[in-house]
Formats: C-alpha cells, structure tokens, sequence
C-alpha cells in the first residue's frame, strides 16, 4: 500500500522559515510527479507547488520566489523550504502525487505563521 507521511510543520513568526518533508513510498516517488497542497479549515485544499519526475518545479502565484520544492531520489523524499513566511500561509500543509489522489492523502503537518 502507498503511504505519504510529513513532517516539520509547527508555528512561526511573519518572515520567518520552515522546512517540510514528506517520505513516499519507493514505488510512487519514482514515477510520478510530485506536489505540496494546504488546506484551511472551511476552505477548499489548494494546489502549492509541484516537481515533476525529472525535477522541474512550478508554484502557485501565492507562493512564488518565497517558497522552493525539491525532491532526493535516494530517500524517496520531498521537500518544500518555506522562507519569508506571512499569516496567510496558515494551513495543514499536504503532499501527494501532481495531480493528486484521492487514496494518497496522508495526516498532514500543521503550519501555523503568528506573531
């Protein structure tokens, strides 16, 4: 069964950083393209950035220049460097495959930007 399980969320001031991670399984990280999600409460889960199989990267309008998803074959894991953090970026941040599936969704990892 495929599992997707992130870590590093927790609660930062405006400007400030977090570095989320998210271990796939072997299988699924190899083939497919990749993507960070969040989802606030009452809101619709929104797309934040992807990395396709080959490493090529795309962002959301929201998030461009301030956040970076990278990928490390080797640990069949995915990151997303979050800098220049703003209240706005409040969410339970989500990985999953770029497009997502359904089946795939983990726990998620709270990030919460307060001063």
């Amino acid at each position: 069964q495929v599992q997707l399980v992130e870590s590093g969320g927790g609660l930062v001031q405006p400007g400030g950083s977090l570095r989320l991670s998210c271990v796939a399984s072997g299988t699924i990280f190899r083939i497919k393209a990749m993507a960070w999600y969040r989802q606030v409460p009452g809101k619709q889960r929104e797309w934040v950035a992807g990395i396709t199989r080959d490493g090529i990267t795309n962002y959301a309008d929201s998030v461009k220049g301030r956040f970076t998803i990278s990928r490390d074959n080797a640990k069949t894991t995915v990151y997303l460097q979050m800098d220049s953090l703003k209240p706005e970026d409040t969410a339970v941040y989500y990985c999953n495959t770029n497009p997502a599936s359904v089946s795939y969704w983990g726990q998620g990892t709270q990030v919460t930007v307060s001063s």
